[in-house]
C-alpha cells in the first residue's frame, strides 16, 4: 500500500554516484535486491540517470537514482556528467561508490565537495572490499562493502536510513492552520486538463492533510461554491481554490472566511513563500522587451487553453500592458543562466521534491532574478494576494 500511496515527490531520493567501473550499478542492485541497473564489465554502461520508485527497508518509500560515471569522456560523456550533476539538485541522500582497491580519486573528492556545498547527507561506499585484506573506514562517512559477496550491504542500508531520519520533518500543507472539526472547502474545477477519474496530486495531498488534522474536507466545483457555502450551516475556516478560478472564488467567499490557493500552500510547504510573494510584486517593474520564463515541474499534454503556455502569458500581458517575450521549460529542464530573464513564474512544484524546488528558487535568488509561482502571481494580478496570505502567521 505504501508503494502505491506515496508520490515520488514525497519519497526520499537516494542518488548513487561515482566513477565508471566502480561497481556502482552492481551495488545499486545489491542494495535494492533487484536488477535495477545494467551491469557490465564495459566502462560507462550507465548513460542516463535511472529512477526507480520502490520500498527499501528499513527506510520505506524511496526513489533510487543510478547515475552515469562522473568521469565519462567525450562530448556525449560531458552531457552525461551534466545530467549527473543535475541529479544532485533533487538528491536527499548521496551514496558515493568508490573502488576500494584504487582508493579515492580527484573526481571522488570533487563529488564529496559538491555534496557538502549542497548540504546533502552522504555515505561513501568503498566497494570491492572482498579484494582487500584490511577494511578500516577512515571516517564516519565511510563503510566497506562488497556488491559481489553482499558484505555489509545491510549495514549500508542502515547507515542510509540513519541519514534519512535527519531529513524528516513535521511541516504540514494546511494541517497547522486548522483545528479538529473545522470545515475546509476545496474548489476544484473539472476541465479538459484534469485527469479522467481522479484528482491531481496537490488536491489529494491537501485533502489527506485536512483529514489527518481531524477537520472536514468539502470539495466542490467552482460552479457549485456559492450554493455549497449557503447550505453548509457552518462557516468554513478556510476556502482553498485552484488558481485558475481565483477571482470568481474570491468574489463568492465571505470576507470573514480565510481564502488561499493550492499553489500558495505548496509554495509555503516546499519553497520560500516570502520570496515568491516578493517576486510577484516585481511584475509592476517589467518593461517593454523584458523576458519572462514560465517553468513547470512536470510534463503533460498541453490543452488548447493551457495555463502555463496560454493563459498566464495572456493575463500577464493584459495586466502589464507591456510587450514581453515568453520562454517555457518543463520537467527536469531548468536553465542554469537565469539573468537573461526578468521574472520567473514557476508552477506549484507538486511533482518536484522539496530539495529540487528549493534549488530552483535559490538559483534565482543567487542570480538576482525575481521568482514567483502561478497561484501567487494570479492572486497578485487579481488584487487578492494580501487576502490570500492573511492566514499565514509567519508573513
Amino acid at each position: 500500500m505504501g508503494l502505491n500511496a506515496t508520490p515520488s515527490a514525497n519519497r526520499i531520493h537516494i542518488g548513487f554516484f561515482g566513477k565508471r567501473n566502480s561497481g556502482k550499478s552492481s551495488l545499486v542492485n545489491a542494495v535494492t535486491g533487484q536488477d535495477l541497473a545494467v551491469v557490465s564489465d564495459v566502462k560507462g554502461t550507465t548513460t542516463d540517470p535511472v529512477y526507480k520508485a520502490m520500498e527499501l527497508l528499513p527506510l520505506g518509500p524511496v526513489v533510487i537514482i543510478d547515475t552515469a560515471g562522473i568521469d565519462d569522456e567525450g562530448a556525449l560523456g560531458e552531457l552525461r556528467v551534466r545530467k549527473t550533476q543535475q541529479v544532485l539538485n533533487k538528491t536527499d541522500i548521496a551514496v558515493l561508490v568508490i573502488d576500494s582497491t584504487a582508493g579515492k580519486t580527484a573526481e571522488d573528492e570533487e563529488l564529496i565537495a559538491m555534496f557538502e556545498k549542497k548540504n546533502i547527507p552522504y555515505v561513501i561506499a568503498c566497494n570491492k572490499s572482498d579484494l582487500l585484506y584490511h577494511r578500516q573506514p577512515e571516517n564516519e562517512h565511510e563503510i566497506y562493502v562488497s556488491a559481489r559477496t553482499g558484505y555489509n550491504i545491510n549495514e549500508l542500508k542502515e547507515k542510509i536510513a540513519a541519514l534519512s531520519a535527519s531529513e524528516d520533518d513535521k511541516r504540514r500543507i494546511v494541517g497547522d492552520l486548522i483545528s479538529p472539526m473545522d470545515f475546509v472547502v476545496l474548489v476544484i474545477p473539472i476541465d479538459k486538463a484534469a485527469p479522467k477519474g481522479r484528482l491531481i496530486l496537490p488536491q489529494q495531498q491537501t485533502i489527506r492533510d485536512i483529514l489527518d488534522a481531524g477537520a472536514v474536507a468539502i470539495s466542490a466545483k467552482e460552479t457549485e461554491l456559492k450554493e455549497t457555502l449557503e447550505k453548509l450551516g457552518k462557516k468554513p475556516r478556510l476556502v482553498i481554490t485552484d488558481s485558475q478560478v481565483f477571482e470568481k472564488v474570491a468574489a463568492e467567499t465571505p470576507d470573514d472566511v480565510f481564502l488561499t490557493s493550492f499553489s500558495i500552500l505548496f509554495a509555503r510547504y516546499k519553497g520560500n513563500l516570502k520570496t515568491a510573494v516578493e517576486g510577484a510584486r516585481t511584475l509592476d517593474k517589467l518593461r517593454d522587451g523584458d523576458t519572462v520564463l514560465i517553468s513547470e515541474g512536470c510534463t503533460h499534454h498541453r490543452q488548447c487553453d493551457d495555463i502555463g503556455t496560454v493563459k498566464l502569458p495572456r493575463w500577464i500581458k493584459e495586466y502589464t500592458k507591456k510587450q514581453l517575450e515568453f520562454r517555457f521549460t518543463s520537467g527536469t529542464e531548468f536553465p542554469e543562466d537565469l539573468p537573461v530573464y526578468n521574472l520567473i513564474v514557476h508552477c506549484g512544484g507538486c511533482m518536484l521534491n522539496e530539495r529540487e524546488m528549493k534549488y530552483r528558487i535559490q538559483c534565482a535568488v543567487d542570480q538576482g532574478v525575481p521568482i514567483t509561482n502561478y497561484g501567487i502571481l494570479i492572486a497578485y494580478m487579481k488584487g487578492i494576494l494580501e487576502r490570500s496570505i492573511a492566514i499565514f502567521p509567519d508573513l
